[in-house]
């Protein structure tokens, strides 16, 4: 039933009738901004002064020409500026270019990750729809040639997610288990959570640094045990939760010394990113749904 509901749920991520219904909602704005940072600079403050790192991602996609891909990459020079040395940014090459050319996706991506070097941040491309990922992995492998830092995401519903691991061998790799849909993608949570646990044997044992993006208690605690079985310490590999999702458990994570990394989005294009965190865990729905019957 849950994989049924997570086919509508991502569905209705791209309707845009459902989009203009429940953006013109009055009940909607209060409920966004637990998982949507309104004010981006006083959520990223208030989450280090906790003791948390953060990765932040302007929310758009998808970019129509170069006009609107180049006024992406102004926004994250801007953002930038206002982010702390040892955070990072996630970035989707829909955003940059990537379904307009490859290689105007790799100049932006390039022009982000040198001014982020500069501020001592580090980028992230993020997770996108099955048809980017061998286009994203080719930008991903020569973008490492000049920033060595720069990560990548691997979601453990595609078939081939370990493969994956194994080819970007040495880099910053965030592993999470997908909120996409992709032919052959795994459906079952079960089948899911077996592939995310293969991901992170991959790479626990490899020379990389990986990024666990779960907010799954046994995969926390797993990735603890495989950490150790491997020889890292807490600065070996962290935890990556999304902002408004089990805020005390990041906290009581960091506070044990492990690096904890909250995923703060931010932006008016906040629609199809919240619609697909409801679908990677169709549970989240009912806290959604009372969560505007509470505000109501």
């Amino acid at each position: 039933m849950s994989s049924v509901l997570r086919q509508v749920l991502l569905a209705v991520s791209r309707d845009e009738r459902a989009e203009r219904m429940l953006k013109s909602s009055p009940l909607t704005r209060g409920v966004v901004r637990r998982y949507v940072a309104d004010d981006v600079g006083a959520v990223v403050r208030e989450l280090m002064d906790r003791g948390l790192e953060v990765t932040v991602d302007h929310l758009g996609e998808e970019v129509r020409d170069r006009v609107e891909a180049e006024r992406e990459v102004r926004a994250y020079l801007t953002l930038l500026e206002r982010l702390e040395p040892g955070s990072d940014v996630s970035v989707k090459l829909t955003a940059l270019g990537l379904r307009l050319s490859e290689q105007l996706s790799l100049d932006n991506a390039a022009s982000v990750c040198e001014a982020a070097a500069a501020h001592g941040i580090t980028v992230t491309l993020d997770a996108e729809e099955h048809d980017t990922i061998e286009a994203q992995a080719s930008v991903h492998s020569t973008l490492r040639k000049e920033h060595p830092s720069v990560g990548i995401v691997v979601q453990a519903y595609l078939p081939g997610a370990a493969e994956l691991c194994a080819r970007v061998e040495g880099a910053r790799v965030r592993l999470c288990k997908g909120a996409y849909e992709a032919p052959g993608g795994l459906r079952r949570p079960a089948d899911i959570d077996r592939s995310f646990v293969r991901c992170m044997r991959v790479l626990m044992a490899g020379s990389g640094y990986p990024m666990i993006a779960t907010h799954d208690p046994r995969l926390i605690e797993l990735a603890a045990t495989l950490a150790v079985l491997h020889g890292r310490d807490q600065t070996g590999f962290e935890y990556q939760m999304l902002y408004g999702v089990r805020p005390d458990e990041q906290v009581r994570l960091a506070r044990q010394g492990t690096k904890m990394r909250v995923y703060v989005p931010y932006g008016d294009d906040w629609y199809a990113y919240l619609m697909r965190r409801i679908a990677e865990r169709p549970a989240n729905l009912r806290f959604f749904l009372r969560s505007l019957l509470t505000r109501g």
